[in-house]
């Protein structure tokens, strides 16, 4: 029998880390050569929970958030850009992008856990604002993106017509902020183990042997 690993992935889809995080993940498991049965579940993170629905530009968000300086930002980026295309995705910073609040997307993402694509749906995002600029929570976005995964789109309106999953997502929310995850992404394994940031795929596969191994001893 396989060892089983529950990963929990506290994330943000206008993060990038969090984009190229799974996507070492993704590499890790693969290192492991399918030794390992996992299941997979997002978890919302908000970034900016407090920003309104237009947005706002990258570089002004940067300085007033985290008080980069413009002129260092690009080299910065251009960093991220290249880890990312080692990992087969592309993230893109052109002139004008803007970040944006994510709370409907969220909502959205816990829907989509119920249909069983929570994944796909994830990715789906990642891809649609790092790739083409698009905004995460825009209904319009939403619902090709599960038209693409042939789900309802007519309940994406339904949805954010409504106030459903507005409770359950501020609820997920608490939970994670109430154990001092701050940042993104977080993944936890096992209900116990935690692993911040984006890690190498090869870092993050010797943590997740040790945790199967753990847990293999624990369960003898």
């Amino acid at each position: 029998m396989k060892p089983r690993l529950k990963i929990d992935i506290v994330s943000d889809v206008v993060c990038p880390w969090c984009y190229i995080g799974c996507k070492q993940l993704e590499k890790a498991l693969g290192l492991m050569q399918n030794a390992v049965d996992v299941e997979l579940q997002w978890h919302p993170f908000e970034l900016n929970r407090t920003m309104p629905d237009e947005g706002e530009g990258i570089a002004e968000h940067l300085q007033r958030k985290y008080g980069i300086d413009a002129g260092a930002a690009p080299g910065q980026r251009q960093q991220m850009i290249e880890m990312a295309k080692t990992l087969g995705i592309t993230i893109r910073y052109e002139e004008g992008k803007r970040i944006y609040n994510t709370f409907r997307a969220h909502r959205i993402l816990h829907w989509a856990r119920e249909q069983g694509r929570q994944n796909e749906f994830t990715l789906a995002l990642f891809k649609a604002y790092f790739e083409a600029g698009s905004n995460p929570s825009d209904p319009t976005v939403l619902k090709n993106i599960a038209e693409a995964l042939s789900l309802d789109a007519n309940e994406i309106d339904r949805i954010l017509d409504s106030d459903r999953y507005i409770n359950e997502v501020r609820a997920e929310q608490n939970i994670y902020t109430s154990m001092g995850i701050q940042g993104v992404p977080t993944f936890i394994v096992n209900d116990k183990y935690p692993v911040t940031g984006a890690q190498d795929a090869a870092v993050m596969a010797q943590m997740l042997d040790k945790v199967c191994a753990i847990s293999t001893a624990e369960s003898v």
